[in-house]
């Protein structure tokens, strides 16, 4: 039956796609075939969700090998939860996809884009559903090698400048993630998630295994764009296409707080080396700084993309802060942002398209009396910054909420207001738009401008949709993510 290969679906179907495209190159049929695929995507990663509900740990061996001596798929309530962020993105931005690559990209290069669209999504979904840490480094490598091409499609030479940047920072990170695993290797002598986490026990304490544990950490952080290891992220986002950007922000960091969760929780989970170590420490003191130093940074920003890149750079602050409190309200706001989060972010990076498409330029200077002219954009725009913020009645409130009771579980009340404080420099660069967009006379830039067109705007719309939806109602959000807390934290015990 079907249901029983649904795990591996998640992955070849995308990865299949991508070839084809580049051997037929029409960007109709390649757009098309793009749509399909990640529509595919979503409804196998809700599937899977469904079921892992319902039977719970969904084990799938590759090649008949049992686990541990082959591949595994393992797919929990933890990575179930990030099969469908990354899903709901790639389909809502199929549509915009069309009008985006039109604008942005060559023409001949159309099916390029496309094809390296499936391949990033067989990558990012392959990332979070291997149960082996070695195929997981295979899956980060596909996802990054496609997500060089896509942002160098950009539509400015500064584009390849910003890929070739990415390119380096993530060619160290992938180096030193697969050293850590070859120590964990020689140290337990398996590669599989799980059963590394067992075998790690006996010997938590040897140099070999805490080397591991930093290289695994700095390689990680790499992809993520912790603070101070980010100087990749704000060019890649700001010149990248449009829905490019979009989907790189709602999903490829958010992939890697995914495998830093995964090997913190679970695979070193079960041993004493957070007892041992001030990996909690270190991370509350980076999560700070990305928080309010990242955030100031984004407040004199020129340029909106650039204003949302640095954006994302504090809103990762508040994930780690979540993990560094390694409790369960804070991990389930932890998680909870990296999924609305996403959606929010990836709402304003299109809205950030639909502008660059009328106006041709995100300069705050070129904005002014946006408003005006584009009224549902800067509407739409204003509500995924309010969620940002952390305003009641929209998603990033609820992340605010859960980070202040973990912080009140562990007794540390100083933690209590540093994502209320720092939420007012939130406020401040949010209002840098509103205040160029609704307070500003219209200038020369704006002359014969109309509103982004429905194919561009109805995807955003669908995604500022659910930014308030999930602030309103949480029981799929914060009921998923409570679950997935309590079976990492499981780990810990």
């Amino acid at each position: 039956m079907i249901g029983e290969h649904l795990a591996a679906l998640q992955v070849v179907v995308p990865l299949m796609a991508a070839p084809i495209i580049v051997l037929v190159r029409r960007g109709a049929f390649a757009w098309a075939l793009t749509m399909v695929v990640s529509i595919a995507s979503l409804a196998i990663a809700l599937a899977l969700l469904v079921q892992v509900r319902e039977v719970g740990v969904v084990s799938y061996a590759l090649g008949s090998w049992a686990p541990p001596w082959g591949i595994e798929y393992r797919v929990d309530i933890v990575n179930a939860f990030v099969l469908v962020l990354i899903g709901l993105l790639a389909t809502i931005g199929g549509p915009y996809a069309w009008r985006s690559f039109a604008a942005e990209v060559p023409e001949d290069q159309h099916y390029l884009g496309y094809a390296m669209f499936c391949l990033c999504l067989a990558g990012l979904l392959g990332i979070a559903i291997t149960g082996d840490a070695f195929n997981l480094f295979v899956f980060l490598e596909i996802s990054s090698l496609s997500t060089y091409v896509l942002i160098a499609l950009g539509r400015e030479r500064r584009a390849l400048v910003a890929s070739y940047q990415y390119l380096i920072m993530g060619t160290i990170g992938a180096t030193f993630y697969v050293i850590g695993v070859g120590l964990l290797f020689l140290m337990t002598g398996t590669l599989n998630l799980h059963d590394l986490a067992t075998r790690l026990g006996d010997v938590a304490h040897a140099r070999p295994v805490l080397a591991a544990l930093a290289f695994v950490t700095v390689g990680i952080s790499l992809k993520l764009a912790l603070f101070p290891l980010h100087f990749w992220l704000p060019n890649a986002y700001a010149y990248a296409p449009s829905v490019v950007s979009a989907f790189l922000a709602g999903t490829a960091t958010k992939v890697a707080i995914y495998v830093l969760l995964r090997f913190y929780f679970t695979v070193f989970g079960k041993s004493e080396i957070f007892d041992s170590l001030p990996t909690q420490d270190i991370f509350l003191v980076l999560s700070v700084a990305a928080m309010f130093v990242a955030s100031a940074a984004a407040a004199y920003q020129e340029n909106l993309k650039h204003l949302l890149a640095y954006s994302s750079l504090g809103q990762i602050g508040y994930i780690t802060l979540g993990i560094a409190l390694a409790n369960q309200a804070g991990l389930t706001g932890a998680i909870v942002h990296l999924f609305n989060h996403g959606v929010t972010k990836s709402a304003l990076f299109l809205l950030a398209g639909c502008i660059w498409f009328r106006v041709h330029s995100l300069r705050f200077a070129d904005l002014a009396g946006l408003a005006r002219v584009m009224p549902l954009t800067c509407a739409g725009f204003v509500v995924g910054g309010l969620s940002l913020i952390g305003v009641p009645a929209t998603a990033g409130f609820v992340t605010k909420w859960y980070l202040v009771l973990g912080a009140l579980e562990t007794g540390h009340w100083w933690i209590v207001f540093l994502p209320v404080v720092s939420s007012l420099i939130a406020v401040w660069y949010v209002w840098r738009f509103v205040e160029a967009a609704y307070f500003r006379e219209p200038g020369p830039a704006l002359i014969g401008i109309k509103e982004a067109p429905p194919i561009l705007l109805l995807p955003a719309y669908v995604l500022v949709a659910l930014t308030v939806y999930f602030g309103l109602d949480t029981s799929f959000t914060v009921g998923t993510a409570s679950r997935a807390a309590e079976v990492l934290l499981g780990g810990l015990r």
